[in-house]
């Protein structure tokens, strides 16, 4: 019998919990005698009651498996745990706020079946606010058009991965880690499964603007190289319009075509304009190193004070 792992990252979800795990169970009931299940839930430093309900659902249910990180490291390190703790022949990667409809991974269940190593699910439709709808089609589009590989649009983390795709994923060492790109990056054979997102249930989300925006430059400068590009074009561009500038300058001297300083207005614009420039390209070069001087440190990308499971042994790192 194969065994299924559905990973889920949590952090403040004590009011989703128990709806979830409930209708967690009624999903996969159908199929329960083909196949072994286990759920791997990862406390990403949640300050409220959710390890408290974890560790209840793990007493009654030997299935569970809680991954309890010493503090908040952020969902796509949560998702990596929990991947790099599920031992099932196929990984289910969900979020725990049931915006993502547990009755969908049936279908994902059945992708893999039919020889697909990534099922993944594709947004049809959203339940979100017309701001956060616009920005989403907005990056999802820039993001197609800049990475290098080619990440399909309007999916989040929801998917189900293969054992193969999941030992692949785990020589990945970086922390600025993009993991719906990640998988993309694989290959293996990959199909979307459309469906409708719901409303979140209950809380508030673990994704405010600020980390969207991290999330949103993980993705850009992970799988793209586009910004130095971009800057180097800039130069180019710059030193264009010094030449024809300058050109202008010695006309003006030796043809006497007026004032080779045309005003202060225009003088200090030029100014403010480059300075700007030169700031972006700071801002760019200095995301890039950061980043790789956070590689180089070789830290870990988390801390497991605890995890609690039936197996004997679990892997943390």
């Amino acid at each position: 019998m194969k065994t299924v792992s559905y990973v889920f990252p949590i952090f403040n979800e004590e009011g989703n919990i128990p709806v979830l795990y409930d209708t967690l169970l009624r999903t996969v009931e159908p199929i329960a005698d083909r196949y072994a299940f286990e759920f791997v839930f990862v406390n990403d430093g949640s300050v409220d009651a959710s390890l408290d309900l974890l560790e209840e659902l793990r007493a009654a249910d030997d299935r569970i498996v809680v991954v309890n990180f010493s503090r908040n490291f952020g969902h796509q390190i949560a998702v990596t745990a929990g991947m790099e703790n599920a031992t099932g022949d196929a990984v289910i990667i969900m979020d725990s706020d049931l915006q993502d409809p547990p009755a969908v991974s049936l279908e994902l269940i059945e992708r893999w079946e039919e020889g697909y190593d990534v099922a993944y699910a594709q947004r049809r439709s959203r339940q979100d606010s017309p701001f956060k709808k616009a920005t989403a089609s907005a990056y999802y589009r820039m993001l197609s058009r800049l990475a290098e590989v080619e990440i399909p649009r309007n999916t989040g983390d929801f998917r189900l991965l293969s054992r193969r795709v999941v030992d692949v994923l785990k020589c990945y060492p970086e922390h600025n880690r993009f993991v719906r790109g990640m998988v993309a990056s694989l290959g293996f054979l990959q199909v979307a499964v459309e469906f409708d997102r719901h409303d979140r249930h209950a809380g508030e989300t673990g994704y405010p603007l600020r980390k969207m925006l991290k999330l949103a430059g993980d993705g850009i400068i992970g799988f793209s190289t586009f910004p130095l590009r971009v800057i180097t074009r800039l130069g180019f561009l710059f030193a264009a319009l010094s030449i024809v500038g300058a050109i202008y300058v010695a006309g003006a001297r030796l043809f006497g075509l007026g004032s080779a300083v045309p005003g202060w207005t225009f003088l200090v614009v030029v100014v403010f304009f480059v300075s700007a420039v030169q700031l972006i390209v700071l801002g760019v070069l200095g995301s890039y190193i950061g980043r790789v001087y956070t590689e180089v440190q070789g830290r870990p990308l988390y801390i497991v004070e605890s995890v609690r499971s039936a197996r004997e042994n679990p892997p943390t790192r």
